[in-house]
């Protein structure tokens, strides 16, 4: 009986070279969590797929399972997500620290695990698709995507109410190894006051009202990216190393 091959969607994350000619595909699927696959001979002229293989790309891929790694057999373009993000300095590296975090939480290392895989791939995938037409300044797109994917994984912040003793917000101070958002009685030190134009935002980019994100002010994202990032940091227990890339207004 032969090997059985199998289908799915999929984002590349990342990839990196093997021996002369393949190359190493870091993918998050839809249906079969996080796949690490051999491409064979991609590296070559006259490779037709390598080209869909660049990360951010989402493809239709086919895979036939291996002892470490799964092999790549077909693959077709769903959407070159690439094409755009890579001709833009902003896009590209909100894009890769948006493919490290969706790594990093749908690893199979234990506690993290792919359990919320399926739905972190459909937010990746919707971030990007946003970020490529230009929806959303992509600072914007890439807090979202950030708070959102902790939240999938269990770490949803409060933006409103206090995260220690639940008394109704809003409140000025937000503690990230609390949980978020802390009201007076609350907040022990760590805790960092935070503009109310600023806590709205946050509360905006978690629950998806781009009405409001779209309509904040540059000192506001400024503020609530920091705090995006001290809270991202904090949960994936070090800093990515993309995230210093990302240029911040």
């Amino acid at each position: 009986m032969g090997v059985r091959l199998y289908r799915d969607e999929a984002v590349v994350l990342r990839t990196y070279q093997l021996g002369e000619a393949d190359r190493i595909v870091v993918a998050l699927t839809r249906h079969h969590g996080q796949v690490r696959a051999v491409a064979k001979g991609v590296r070559r002229t006259t490779s037709r797929i390598g080209a869909r293989l660049e990360p951010f790309s989402m493809v239709d891929v086919q895979l036939r399972p291996g002892r470490s790694l799964e092999v790549v057999t077909q693959v077709e373009t769903i959407d070159p997500f690439c094409r755009v993000v890579c001709a833009d300095y902003a896009m590209f590296t909100c894009a890769t620290t948006m493919a490290e975090t969706a790594e990093r939480l749908t690893r199979d290392d234990g506690d993290l695990g792919t359990e919320s895989s399926p739905r972190q791939y459909l937010l990746l995938a919707g971030a990007l698709a946003a970020m490529a037409r230009r929806r959303h300044a992509p600072g914007l797109v890439l807090d979202s995507y950030l708070l959102r994917a902790l939240a999938l994984a269990g770490w949803a912040p409060s933006c409103y109410d206090c995260a220690r003793c639940g008394a109704p917000g809003p409140h000025a101070a937000f503690h990230v190894q609390n949980g978020g958002a802390v009201c007076a009685s609350c907040r022990t030190a760590g805790a960092v006051e935070v503009e109310p134009g600023a806590m709205a935002l946050l509360g905006a980019l978690l629950s998806g009202d781009w009405a409001v994100a779209d309509a904040s002010t540059a000192r506001d994202r400024a503020q609530a990216s920091g705090v995006v990032s001290a809270y991202l940091t904090w949960h994936l227990e070090r800093r990515l190393r993309s995230l210093s890339l990302v240029e911040r207004t």
